[in-house]
């Protein structure tokens, strides 16, 4: 139980403050986090708290930082494969961006979630949306996150003036290092600099021993530029991220290779009290995996390679302007994401298979947001329409393959693989003028989510989950229906000049959630050719996607005390239920309860934390997906950062100071057969290790 890790934690002499989020300067606390990643110090505009920005180096991954802000957990699937959760939500449920830019991932198995294309050295900044996303950033059905990129800015006189902003860290625990940021010079018409990283790590070690087929590898480079005219201003962004060999011991494969692109167009300009925005973009995205180049290869003949792609094209527009005592924005949006992936042999070259055939997925969209104040109280009032269309080629399946997969080839080809559907988002925000310190605040909204290609078009029972790595084969279902969600939630902001609490209460009622289902009611029966071949692929109880009946409820909260001198307390609390409402069962993964708590000792120039988190057993598991329950624990960390002098950051620490043994629910199933921990446990967190970092701006 949480109260079990609860005492463990407090039974700490002291407990670390959290470099949670802090509100940035232009952030409205009603509807935004912002994590500071590296730069400079600042205040918050709501005046809640002052943070060291630099946040413990937990990893590669930023995921590990959106996890520890209320309402966010992090489902581990590896060291650059985490995907990141909002209240008991994940994967294509959330409006994920990078840099502003939506896209779709590449692997079937999310093995690039969106976050994978945010490199830690290269991030300024992580805003999280609270609750749900504004209709204005696009679709999606939870909340959502966009990392913001570093670059610079123009600055204030004609002549050049160059800067830098760049950071070096390693770890112990995986002998990793991490290096990058950017370079450049602007001036007050024009910006430019150019960006890069790289990230390279060994496998992890934990306390019974090595993580086995962890390592990895990723680097990017590119530009950022600006050009501000009489005209208005344009902007041009290109990078590419070149992924190597890297890990996955949850997926019955391992990345060989991401190589992907990115561009980004844009355009404003100002007319009198209205603003104009537009732009294109544009992602490729190529990837090739396998189960045979970094664990045990097994036989010659059950040696598998798959390639897939995905390609994004992509263009918004919006016109903001006052009206109705407000600020009113009009804007239409649209992309199209192609997929394709086949699995081959690179024994015999007359096996290959394509499960998710030249698949399109198209939406426009157009919306409305309207945000002011009523009297004494502000509000965000948005319309969000969308018609998206879908449709996939012909499955192909060599003669290599048994007559099994070839005849539901053949079906699925004889299918109607396309089809048209509209969905509605509308959200309403209310929060008040700040009386005392304290501000309340409500939101209402009904959102609706297109299933993914993977629960649609998926006609061969294999592992493609979309990230749950969890073992299971899974088919899927071309009538599935959208995801439609009512969502009411409420809570306040406290600040005084010693305190800050931010609770928020949450009720998400979803019509035609997707999740695994049984694929018939003779479970463990073979009596069907799906079940048959998902057999022989080793899962003779395959899950069909469906749509069921689900709710998710809950509370979460961080506060935090400053007592006299430079100490203060912070803590963070999630608690999220998900059950489903067709019938008596649970929603599949969704995180535990969990407590982090903290006390810091900051002076001018430095400080000093020690942080313990708490998370709770989770015996609310789905038997529907035969899920395993795990058991409370309880990590201790202790870091500090030194402000050494203007422009240079050094941050250290040791993570998990009592080198315990942990597995996280969140975490995938070992599958690679090799190392310290059995195939078909959880994979563990992280041991004992220190990490240092430094950082250079200018």
């Amino acid at each position: 139980m949480l109260s079990k890790s609860i005492a463990l934690l407090l039974s700490g002499a002291s407990l670390s403050a959290l470099n949670a989020p802090i509100l940035a300067q232009d952030a409205d606390p009603a509807l935004q986090d912002v994590i500071i990643v590296t730069g400079s110090r600042i205040d918050a505009a709501t005046k809640l708290r002052v943070s060291p920005d630099a946040a413990p180096v937990l990893g590669n991954d930023i995921t590990l930082l959106t996890a520890r802000t209320p309402g966010g957990a992090r489902v581990g699937n590896g060291e650059l494969s985490g995907q990141m959760q909002f209240r008991g939500l994940f994967g294509e449920r959330l409006n994920l961006r990078v840099d502003g830019q939506r896209f779709a991932s590449g692997g079937p198995n999310l093995m690039d979630p969106i976050f994978h294309y945010a490199p830690s050295p290269l991030v300024k900044a992580v805003v999280i949306d609270r609750g749900v996303s504004p209709v204005s950033a696009g679709p999606g059905l939870a909340g959502g996150a966009n990392a913001i990129f570093k670059r610079l800015a123009y600055s204030d006189d004609d002549a050049a003036t160059f800067g830098y902003d760049f950071s070096l860290s390693g770890r112990s625990v995986n002998e990793s290092l991490a290096t990058g940021g950017v370079i450049g010079a602007s001036t007050r018409d024009w910006r430019f600099n150019l960006l890069g990283s790289w990230e390279e790590g060994d496998d992890t070690e934990f306390g019974d021993g090595t993580i086995a087929g962890t390592a990895f590898e990723r680097g990017v480079y590119g530009f950022s530029s600006g050009l501000r005219t009489d005209f208005g201003e344009i902007t041009l962004d290109l990078r590419r991220q070149n992924t190597g060999p890297s890990g996955n011991p949850p997926f019955p494969m391992d990345i060989i290779y991401f190589d992907t692109d990115f561009a980004r167009l844009g355009y404003s300009n100002s007319f009198g009290a209205a603003t104009f925005k537009a732009s294109l973009h544009y992602t490729d995205v190529a990837h090739l995996m396998n189960n045979f180049s970094q664990r045990p290869a097994p036989p010659a003949m059950r040696q598998r390679a798959t390639l897939a792609d995905a390609t994004t094209r992509g263009l918004d527009a919006s016109l903001a302007f006052p009206a109705f005592g407000g600020a009113l924005t009009l804007g239409l949006d649209g992309d199209v994401a192609e997929h394709d992936v086949t699995i081959t042999n690179p024994n015999n070259l007359d096996f290959f298979v394509s499960p998710f055939p030249e698949v399109e997925i198209d939406r426009y969209g157009g919306f409305l947001e309207w945000r002011g104040a009523l009297a004494e109280i502000n509000a965000e009032l948005g319309l969000r329409i969308d018609q998206n269309s879908f449709e996939a080629g012909d499955a192909t399946a060599g003669p290599a393959l048994p007559m099994g997969p070839r005849n539901l080839a053949a079906g699925f080809n004889n299918a109607e693989t396309s089809g048209d559907e509209a969905t509605v988002d509308v959200v309403a925000r209310v929060w008040s003028n700040p009386v005392g310190g304290l501000s309340w605040r409500a939101m209402l909204a009904h959102k609706q989510q297109m299933p993914g290609y993977i629960q649609r078009f998926g006609w061969l029972p294999i592992n493609a989950s979309g990230g749950l790595a969890d073992g299971n084969i899974y088919i899927g279902d071309l009538t599935l229906e959208p995801e439609t969600a009512l969502i009411v939630e409420a809570g306040f902001d406290y600040a005084s000049a010693k305190a800050y609490l931010r609770p928020t209460g949450f009720v998400r009622q979803i019509d035609n959630y997707i999740q695994g289902t049984p694929f018939d009611n003779t479970v463990g029966v073979i009596d069907s050719p799906v079940e048959m071949i998902a057999g022989m692929n080793g899962d003779p109880t395959p899950l069909r996607w469906a749509n069921v009946d689900a709710r998710l409820y809950g509370f979460d909260f961080d506060a935090g005390y400053n007592f006299d001198g430079p100490l203060r307390i912070d803590g963070v609390l999630n608690m999220v239920r998900g059950e489903r409402r067709d019938i008596d069962d649970n929603l599949y993964r969704v995180a535990p309860p969990n407590l982090t708590l903290g006390l810091t000792w900051e002076s001018a120039e430095w400080s000093a934390t020690l942080e313990g988190r708490a998370v709770g057993d989770q015996d609310k598991v789905s038997r529907t997906n035969n899920e395993l329950k795990t058991g409370a624990y309880a990590v201790f960390s202790l870091y500090g950062d030194w402000q050494v002098r203007d422009g240079v950051r050094l941050s250290a620490g040791v993570e998990n100071l009592f080198d315990e043994v942990y597995r996280d629910h969140l975490s995938g199933y070992n599958r690679n057969g090799f190392g310290d921990v059995p195939v078909g446990e959880r994979v563990p967190g992280a041991g004992r290790g220190g990490f240092v970092r430094v950082s250079f701006s200018r």
